[in-house]
């Protein structure tokens, strides 16, 4: 068998491996792969008889690497035939049978087709390299993908590269001993306080692997995500761990639409334990589990709140640290509440820009109305509660009254009243034969 010398593939294949923490058997593929998109350009460029290449001719051919004598070949697999009208597809039987006489048409047989070396071309050679750096990057993204893709939703060590755009590159790994792959913390993941600078170290959260052929890194990361802050609470808080302490919801906002607000995290715990303080457990001794979150999060203020599966009690909890003096569940079914504070507590429990009655209704799922309790006026609001009570009741009743006629319609055509409606022409086709014939005998 003929075969095209590659000298030093050995060697070649040993260095693509090492240096982009590739199997050998990955480069080994990609290079199969680009060496058949170069013989493909050999024959394009050899088509003397003006043959119509499509993406599937080649598709019966493949590359054998030989890495001891150091060079490959090419091969076609081609199916017997009487008369050959595609010679790359097909082959007479004839040919075939002076060599393997039980040969029989539709059999295959596999045949070297590989050039000779200087027939190979500059251009061949151009475009096996080209599509070998495509091929190994595949590899790269297939790999990394296999990597990462149980890991995301998880906590990540992570170490600053570069700097693109407003875009931070960042070097993270999957474990011990595994090489570094570079992650993407885009601006909107990034937390105002951070100082981005090179070799720099943070705790990132793995938010997304992205597929596909996409330029750049394909691991999402963020410093934003409230996951983050519930790997932090966890990794600090035994209890948590231990599942004696449960985080029961997380309402962030790491980028304020503000410059004059800062960061600020709600977090909700509870506990089933009576002897158990879940907000002390999180909080610690004088601060010191809550103080290590801080500290990460470079000062982003955070509130541990009480959950409390009583409406009433969880909002007035949320808005903490604001005083509340009554909390009124005006629309249950929307989730509409009117919070009665005092004058001097106004300001607090709505935060700075709105920020603390923002993330209270993120955190509990609820529409918080912030009132002054002492203009409060509760003949009014009670009337404008019944009035809309009234006019929901009048819509339901509405709806359920179409609904009925609907069902009164159906029923208006089973089955039943069609076998009615049958019987009614019977007894009519019975008449006319009967009248037709008196006619007769008439």
């Amino acid at each position: 068998m003929s075969m095209v010398s590659l000298r030093g593939l050995k060697e070649l294949i040993d260095k693509i491996s090492a240096e982009r923490n590739l199997p050998k058997s990955a480069v080994q593929s990609a290079l199969r792969e680009a060496l058949l998109k170069g013989y493909e350009r050999y024959r394009r460029t050899q088509n003397l008889d003006k043959r119509h290449f499509d993406e599937e001719y080649f598709e019966n051919f493949e590359v054998e690497l030989d890495t001891e004598e150091e060079g490959f070949r090419v091969l076609a697999t081609k199916t017997i035939v009487e008369e050959v009208t595609n010679s790359d597809h097909e082959i007479a039987l004839e040919q075939v049978q002076e060599v393997a006489p039980e040969a029989a048409l539709g059999d295959t047989v596999v045949l070297d087709v590989t050039p000779e070396q200087t027939e190979f071309g500059r251009m061949a050679a151009i475009q096996t390299k080209q599509v070998l750096s495509q091929k190994l990057r595949d590899q790269q993204r297939k790999l990394v993908a296999e990597e990462f893709q149980e890991l995301e939703g998880t906590v990540l060590q992570a170490r600053v590269l570069r700097f693109e755009r407003q875009s931070v590159i960042m070097a993270v790994n999957s474990g011990f001993g595994q090489s570094e792959v570079e992650a993407d913390l885009p601006k909107r993941e990034q937390l105002p306080n951070d100082n981005y600078r090179a070799n720099a170290t943070f705790k990132v959260f793995l938010k997304k692997v992205r597929e596909g052929p996409a330029r750049g890194p394909q691991l999402l990361v963020s410093r934003a995500a409230a996951g983050l802050v519930v790997y932090l609470f966890a990794n600090e808080v035994p209890e948590i761990e231990d599942e004696v302490v449960r985080i029961v919801a997380v309402a962030r906002e790491a980028n304020p639409p503000s410059r004059h607000v800062g960061p600020r995290t709600k977090i909700a715990v509870d506990t089933l334990e009576r002897d158990v303080d879940p907000v002390g457990a999180c909080i610690g001794a004088r601060g010191s589990r809550i103080q290590v979150v801080v500290n990460e999060l470079r000062g982003e203020k955070i509130d541990v709140i009480r959950w409390s599966p009583d409406p009433s009690t969880y909002i007035s909890n949320a808005l903490s640290p604001a005083r509340v003096d009554e909390v009124r569940l005006v629309n249950p079914d929307a989730r509409q509440a009117h919070v009665l504070v005092a004058e001097d507590q106004l300001s607090l429990a709505i935060g700075k820009e709105g920020q603390n009655v923002r993330l209270a209704a993120r955190l509990t799922g609820w529409k918080i109305d912030i009132k002054d309790i002492a203009k409060y006026d509760y003949e009014a609001e009670a009337r404008n509660i019944a009035a809309a009570a009234a006019q929901r009741q009048a819509e339901e009743e509405a709806l359920s009254a179409l609904a009925d006629d609907d069902e009164e319609f159906e029923e208006f055509e089973t089955p039943a009243s069609q076998h009615d409606w049958q019987d009614d022409l019977d007894e009519e086709d019975e008449v006319d034969e009967v009248n037709q014939a008196q006619t007769t005998e008439v």
